[in-house]
């Protein structure tokens, strides 16, 4: 009821400047002595023993957590683990701040459900979150860091940068994701194939390593956020280099170029579109990517959830976890509860005890 009050003065808003207030206004209500407690009773989500997820050495309370996109520079990780997700992903950060691309450059497509961003990786750099996520201390939930590189840097020069992002950042992530999949850095999709992929996740592992040695600890994981515009093909090669080369897992997916049945007027704007038109193109992915792994790797499964059908449709096709992030815009964090409860009942209408028993049920 609260956020549907709120949705009709936000919607008025150009679109990135109700992103800014809604971000940096959990990160502020957040630091109110007992509002995190308030924000737990309006929107947190009951623990049930059917619905946790044991992955990545982590529990998760149940399979739904935050895409990357929503909090870039981790100024809401407080509260953020308040409204009843499991998990979030901060970022996408590079080394060096950057200011993205220019406005306007975030578009809402209310009729079809959807956002068209072309942000460029704008964000404030990886010391500045490094600075917050130690001062914010313990995580409620698991935080993945997604990293990605500078727009001045080449490809050939790529694996530097997210070299440089896990050594600062290292300490205050429980675990990594590698962005080679949005569209709105120039080539950056390049990196998802031949050489490029292999000498880059290489370099990340070898990375890693280094600084698990460093800080006396265990290698975190790693997984590779891949675009849900590739190929049959493109994913058999994705999918067998990311196995090899021993990250933890795959995001499918990230935002597409893909214009496919839109209706709003700025449908024809650049940049990668998300929402409930790539609901079926991600669900697609991951059936491929679960059948051509054999579910031996670990699948997040990311675009288009707007309800528990949406996110159970993902968990039958292969995903051990889903993300939602445009839902939270169009539906408030209501949506969490919801989902929640639909699993609940998804699970006893096909007669599973627990949500790991219908990662992949589409493949049995």
């Amino acid at each position: 009821m609260l956020y549907k009050m709120a949705k009709p003065f936000l919607f008025r808003m150009d679109p990135e400047k109700a992103h800014h207030l809604i971000v940096d206004g959990l990160g502020a209500a957040a630091r109110v002595p007992g509002m995190p407690a308030i924000l737990s009773a309006l929107w947190g989500t009951p623990y049930s023993q059917e619905l946790a997820v044991d992955l990545f050495g982590f529990h998760f309370n149940h399979p739904v957590g935050l895409a990357a996109g929503l909090d870039k520079n981790a100024r809401a990780v407080t509260g953020l683990s308040r409204i009843g997700l499991s998990f979030m992903e901060v970022g996408t950060i590079t080394p060096k701040a950057q200011p993205g691309n220019e406005l306007p450059r975030l578009f809402r497509l209310p009729e079809d459900e959807a956002l068209i961003n072309r942000m460029g990786f704008n964000n404030e750099g990886a010391e500045a979150m490094a600075e917050r996520l130690g001062k914010a201390g313990r995580h409620r939930i698991p935080i993945a860091v997604n990293i990605g590189k500078n727009k001045a840097t080449s490809n050939a020069e790529a694996a530097d940068d997210y070299r440089a992002c896990l050594q600062k950042l290292y300490p205050y992530g429980d675990f990594f994701v590698v962005n080679i999949s949005s569209p709105n850095t120039p080539d950056l999709r390049a990196l998802q194939h031949g050489d490029e992929l292999r000498t880059l996740l290489d370099a990340v592992k070898e990375e890693m390593s280094e600084q698990a040695d460093k800080h006396g600890d265990m290698p975190k994981p790693i997984l590779v956020k891949i675009a849900p515009d590739n190929t049959e093909e493109q994913l058999s090669y994705i999918a067998e280099v990311i196995s090899q080369s021993g990250m933890s897992g795959i995001i499918a997916t990230n935002t597409t170029i893909s214009r496919e049945g839109l209706k709003h007027p700025d449908a024809g704007q650049t940049g990668g579109l998300s929402g409930r038109p790539l609901t079926s193109r991600s669900t697609e992915v991951i059936r491929t990517l679960y059948a051509m792994t054999r579910g031996k790797l670990p699948i997040i499964g990311s675009g288009g959830i707007f309800s528990a059908d949406d996110a159970y449709d993902k968990i039958r096709a292969g995903a051990n976890l889903v993300e939602v992030y445009t839902a939270l815009i169009y539906r408030g964090p209501g949506l969490m509860k919801e989902i929640h409860r639909g699993l609940k009942s998804r699970l006893q209408q096909d007669g599973f005890t627990r949500i790991s028993q219908a990662v992949g049920a589409d493949h049995r």
